[in-house]
């Protein structure tokens, strides 16, 4: 039995006197135990805005929120505090990435993407390039659901003014070599952004080795809550750029003519924001950083490799997508049934999964097929979980 599965509440409920087997962690993940304290005691104890006020509980809430954005600059390796922006999640920061930067493209300038995108890093895109004239380009992949590298150095040229791409697909798995891809887009002069919503905690992610220029992740994928995620930026950038929601917090003189901003973070921070859920995202953090995580992600690279082998000896079975680097992530399908269905007869046996095309619909037209059966994984996975998967799998494969 995985030792930190006891930390997570949601994870003692039975089904018909056996465990959830919850396989669902690309969606969200479950939260410890200490995080529900911690979102709990905020509200009980300290709620109130931030930044606004001269009394105790203002104080108090103010230490908390920015306890967080210290504890994030640190898990990501940020070079200041300042780079660290509280948003609601992966998509809200690719957007207000997306918007400050309008002004910086003009008609004719390319903005690069690639087929594995979740639809968060492909609409946000469309739309700027809608309304600036820009032009969207893809990088291919291989049947495997690996990029194409030499497709992505073929498409890449002084035209592309933004470079935008996942750090781990969340419908494959797929890692991408994202520290050279950052490298030779910013020698070729974009600006480079990277969604880190499926690597965040089970990549180590340095933000100054990958050298990007923003990078984003959700709250919700490493144990924090819903509705809470960061966006970095390096400062220099972040300075330069205008602010894209306006309000509260993030002013610094405002007439009726005229209003000047706050320095970044805040500049990009408008409006009461979400305190609860950054005190959530501190609590995760400081909750991860007493794990050994290395052990615990290389524990679960075992039993996906494992669950792997297993699925690939049942009867029917076509794996979706065998890359070369795979992280938490296994697609599949079963000859003659579709995903849905799978999806059911699992629900019915205690196994909790995804079915569909998983915010990848340009990725399932390339690979040929309309969805699949999702299962993600956790570093709180166990033996267990696989070997019941496994057993749903084949039995759910007998009514089909």
């Amino acid at each position: 039995m995985n030792p930190i599965r006891q930390d997570f509440p949601i994870l003692q409920r039975q089904f018909n006197g056996r465990p959830l087997i919850y396989l669902d962690n690309a969606a969200t993940t479950q939260k410890p135990q200490v995080v529900i304290e911690a979102i709990d005691a905020y509200y009980a104890e300290h709620n109130a805005n931030v930044h606004r006020a001269a009394h105790i509980l203002a104080e108090e809430a103010t230490t908390l929120m920015e306890q967080a954005r210290t504890l994030t600059q640190d898990y990501i390796n940020a070079a200041d505090r300042s780079e660290v922006i509280f948003t609601r999640g992966t998509t809200e920061g690719i957007n207000l990435v997306a918007n400050i930067l309008s002004n910086t493209i003009r008609e004719g300038d390319e903005i690069l993407i690639s087929e594995l995108e979740h639809h968060s890093n492909i609409v946000p895109w469309q739309l700027l390039a809608q309304r600036t004239g820009a032009k969207l380009k893809a990088i291919k992949i291989h049947s495997n659901g690996d990029l194409d590298i030499d497709d992505f150095h073929a498409q890449l040229s002084e035209r592309t003014r933004i470079f935008s791409c996942s750090h781990v697909s969340n419908a494959l798995g797929t890692i991408n070599p994202i520290q050279e891809m950052v490298a030779a887009a910013r020698d070729a002069g974009a600006v480079t952004l990277v969604d880190g919503a499926q690597a965040i905690l089970h990549q180590s992610v340095d933000v100054q080795a990958l050298d990007c220029d923003f990078y984003v992740f959700s709250g919700h994928k490493l144990y924090a809550p819903t509705g809470i995620g960061i966006l970095y930026g390096k400062l220099a950038l972040l300075e330069a750029l205008p602010p894209w929601h306006g309000g509260g917090e993030m002013i610094e003189h405002v007439t009726i003519a005229s209003s000047t901003y706050q320095k970044p973070p805040y500049k990009y921070e408008a409006g009461t924001p979400n305190i609860a859920g950054a005190v959530g995202l501190g609590a995760a953090i400081t909750y991860l950083n007493t794990l050994p995580r290395a052990e615990l992600v290389q524990q679960e690279d075992q039993l996906v490799e494992q669950t792997l082998q297993a699925l690939k000896a049942l009867p029917n079975i076509q794996l979706v997508g065998e890359p070369s680097k795979r992280s938490a992530v296994i697609s599949f399908l079963m000859e003659g049934a579709h995903p849905h269905d799978i999806g059911t007869l699992l629900d019915q046996q205690g196994v909790a999964l995804r079915t569909g095309h998983h915010c990848t619909m340009p990725l399932m037209a390339a690979l040929g097929v309309p969805g699949t059966v999702r299962a993600s994984f956790s570093l709180y996975s166990s033996q267990e979980d696989a070997d019941r998967f496994i057993e749903a799998v084949n039995k759910a494969a007998t009514f089909l």
